[in-house]
């Protein structure tokens, strides 16, 4: 039977071998997005006549599968234009993965590519931060010791040129692509610069550019806290944290050394590996967080091995709406093992696992294959993780009237727990998933971009989750300059408040 149907489906589609991912062919066959309006039940009934519901289970996937064979076959043989095959196969697995939750999805060969350089935390390019501006690509900075900052590239150049091709008209990652390439390859940029009247004309060699998912430095009046902020968690994220430490706090000196600012805010997360041993740098035992799949046998439980990197220092971790993922499965490990102090706002609530699944084409699946819960068994899905200090940020006014996102407002999440799913799909919901949809679109009405019930309404004020109850709003937001970053200078304050205290314990 099997054999049969990826045959069928093969003759019909030449550039795939189908013979090598049966199970990906019965996914895709399920799939109902080819089914087009203009596609009638009376036109299809003289090929596939409709499953029968007494039939079993798998009987009635072969009928779905012949049904979707139909529909192929008619596409192929009558559309109005002769359809490229690959792309209707590919069209299939899109429609299909979308339609489980917002972060499955198939990945055309291209984007599995990039989203590999992401992880490796490495690529040919550059080296330089850029956005659009009127449809040029805008500088934002070039990176420390990289080809662009050699060459001479300053922070506000306006790129009108690569190679000779106009930038007017790309999108960003059209342009991206392009300046990113093989290291050692030559490729002309065309600047436009403030005070200059002729366009720049200049060349820079590709080298190895490293995505810095680490930046850190001292803060506090001595210099004495250690301040760390984790962009994404890529290959390189605990390798790079663990050296930002040992310089840290060798330079502010063991007598003066207060403690470490983790910031998350804005991290959208990354490996889930990676999120372990970032939470291990912290802790010398206990769980760090469990996985539970769809099989029991399949769930999976992180321990912190012994030895405490920072050495039982003062810790306080910052997050906001936009930190997500393995940003708040490190948040939610050291806030369960009381190892560290959290402040900012409510989290984005992205608690699931997802699996990347590489396929013969090149391209790869990736599939939701779990929910993470925290050491005390809590599911962030669609929820976040709440600090125990809210500090809301000062936001500008662009930012204000912006559409809040979370994991609760995307259409199609996942609901905290697999008890709570079936109970939706009954028509029925419980309390938490009640309260986690109420905070949604309560939020949304605010103008906020992320869900926090504990977050005070516009001010910088420190409130505790247990004081606060108000709905506040979790922007993800961070302010460039120190002075405008009320979540920072409040962090920085607690962190000094802490260490006085403990100092003068030790005196008396």
């Amino acid at each position: 039977m099997w054999f049969q149907l990826v045959d069928l489906v093969e003759d019909r589609s030449h550039k795939i071998d189908m013979k090598r991912t049966p199970s990906l062919i019965t996914f895709t066959v399920l799939l109902t997005c080819l089914l087009a309006p203009t596609l009638t039940f009376k036109a299809m009934a003289e090929d596939v006549q409709p499953a029968s519901n007494a039939k079993s289970e798998s009987e009635d996937l072969y009928e779905q599968l012949k049904i979707f064979g139909g529909v192929l076959e008619r596409v192929q043989r009558e559309y109005v234009d002769e359809p490229e095959n690959r792309e209707l196969i590919e069209a299939a697995m899109i429609g299909m993965l979308q339609s489980l939750d917002p972060h499955s999805a198939y990945m055309p060969p291209k984007n599995f590519e990039d989203m590999k350089v992401q992880t490796k935390g490495e690529f040919g390019g550059l080296g330089i931060e850029v956005t659009m501006e009127r449809g040029l690509v805008k500088v934002v900075a070039p990176i420390a010791d990289t080809p662009a900052e050699r060459a001479g590239i300053l922070t506000n150049d306006l790129i009108a040129r690569l190679d000779g091709e106009d930038v007017l008209g790309l999108t960003l990652s059209e342009a991206v692509d392009i300046m990113r390439g093989k290291i050692g390859t030559k490729i002309t940029l065309t600047v436009l610069r403030e005070g200059e009247e002729d366009p720049l004309e200049i060349d820079i060699i590709r080298d190895i550019i490293e995505i810095k998912a680490v930046r850190y430095r001292a803060e506090g009046p001595e210099g004495q806290i250690a301040y760390i902020r984790l962009t994404t968690f890529n290959d390189n994220t605990t390798k790079n944290l663990r050296k930002a430490m040992a310089e840290l706090s060798a330079s502010a000196g063991k007598e003066k050394f207060a403690g470490y600012i983790l910031d998350l805010r804005n991290n959208p997360g990354g490996l889930l590996g990676e999120a372990v041993k970032v939470s291990d740098s912290f802790l010398s035992q206990g769980e760090i967080v469990s996985t539970r799949a769809r099989k029991a046998e399949d769930n999976i439980r992180f321990n912190a091995r012994r030895g405490d990197m920072s050495k039982g220092a003062p810790v306080l971790v910052l997050i906001n709406g936009g930190s997500a993922s393995a940003s708040e499965i490190v948040a939610g490990a050291l806030q369960d093992h009381h190892r560290a102090l959290v402040v900012g706002t409510q989290s984005f609530g992205k608690g699931s696992v997802q699996t990347v699944i590489p396929l013969p084409n090149d391209g790869a699946l990736r599939l939701t294959t779990a929910r993470y819960f925290t050491p005390s068994g809590r599911s962030i899905q669609a929820l976040g993780v709440t600090p125990d200090v809210i500090i809301d940020q000062e936001l500008p006014e662009d930012i204000q009237a912006r559409p809040r996102r979370s994991e609760a407002s995307l259409r199609g999440h996942l609901s905290s727990s697999p008890e709570n799913e079936k109970a939706t799909s009954d028509g029925k919901t419980n309390k938490s998933e009640d309260d986690a949809n109420n905070k949604s679109n309560t939020d949304t009405k605010d103008d906020s971009e992320d869900k926090s019930d504990e977050s005070s309404e516009g001010n910088a004020n420190v409130k505790t989750k247990d004081k606060n109850k108000e709905k506040g709003k979790s922007f993800a937001y961070v302010p460039r300059e120190l002075e405008k970053d009320k979540q920072l200078q409040k962090a920085i304050e607690i962190m000094l408040a802490m260490d006085a205290s403990k100092r003068r314990l030790l005196e008396n």
